[in-house]
């Protein structure tokens, strides 16, 4: 077992003891120099995801976020030197954590959490000419193969539970009421970055399902037809609309 792996282990876990052949210049104990170092390295990782999962914590309140983030910590220690970037397994930590068991959609709200960050660090693209566009749109023979390439940042967030609400409720002048929410009601959003703002869009299905083909580089006529399945009223033109209005096509591959 490599040096670095032990010492993680003692900083993470409590019951460790510390480090064979561990000293301190005055000659204390280095027990108790350990505790005060794994504590503040514990409470740098704790506060990184309270700043990663703000409304997460809304929720619940600090102390049972910060109770949950300690077990998290010790659970899933980060693989990266970069805190901004902490918290993947969070959203999946929370889904399974019997604590949270009463509050099914807290896990999809910091799913969203997450997606969000992910949108702001993703790379910049630029959005297709809409001359390029509508010349594709035009094809109607090659259409159904043409594989759209959505911006780097865009993300889809699919819950059974009012999730998107329960973030929107938690953003200044959202105008929106938590006790007005009906929280069992399934919503869909698109997560993007726009310029320098992370932009939050809720979808209905149709949009959502289409988000979701695009996304995992499916034909267009693959995508429409997973749209309409979801919802038989589904417009492709409306909501290759909104993708374009937002600039989340930013390229093409097509048979010619």
């Amino acid at each position: 077992m490599s040096v670095q792996h032990t010492w993680a282990q003692s900083l993470l876990d409590p019951s460790q003891s510390p480090p064979a052949g561990l000293t301190t210049w005055n000659h204390s104990d280095p027990s108790k120099r350990l505790a005060v170092y794994r504590n503040n390295v514990l409470v740098s990782l704790v506060d990184a995801l309270a700043h990663t999962f703000p409304v997460t914590q809304e929720l619940v309140g600090e102390d049972f976020f910060r109770a949950m983030a300690q077990v998290f910590v010790r659970a899933h220690p980060p693989r990266t030197r970069v805190l901004a970037h902490y918290g993947q397994a969070l959203p999946g930590f929370i889904a399974q954590f019997p604590p949270a068991t009463g509050l099914p959609y807290l896990a999809d709200v910091a799913q969203l959490e997450w997606q969000r960050l992910q949108a702001l660090h993703a790379a910049d693209a630029s959005a297709m000419e809409p001359a390029a566009i509508a010349m594709l749109l035009g094809d109607a023979a090659s259409l159904p193969q043409v594989h759209w390439q959505p911006h780097p940042s865009l993300h889809l967030l699919r819950s059974p539970h009012a999730a998107v609400s329960l973030w929107a409720a938690h953003q200044a002048d959202s105008g929106l009421a938590l006790e007005h929410i009906d929280t069992t009601r399934a919503e869909s959003a698109l997560v993007f970055r726009s310029v320098l703002n992370v932009m939050v869009l809720q979808a209905d299905a149709g949009l959502a399902a289409l988000t979701a083909g695009l996304l995992d580089n499916a034909p267009f006529g693959a995508a429409i037809a997973q749209a309409l399945s979801a919802d038989p009223a589904f417009d492709p033109a409306q909501a290759m609309a909104v993708l374009i209005r937002h600039g989340l096509l930013v390229g093409a591959r097509h048979p010619h």
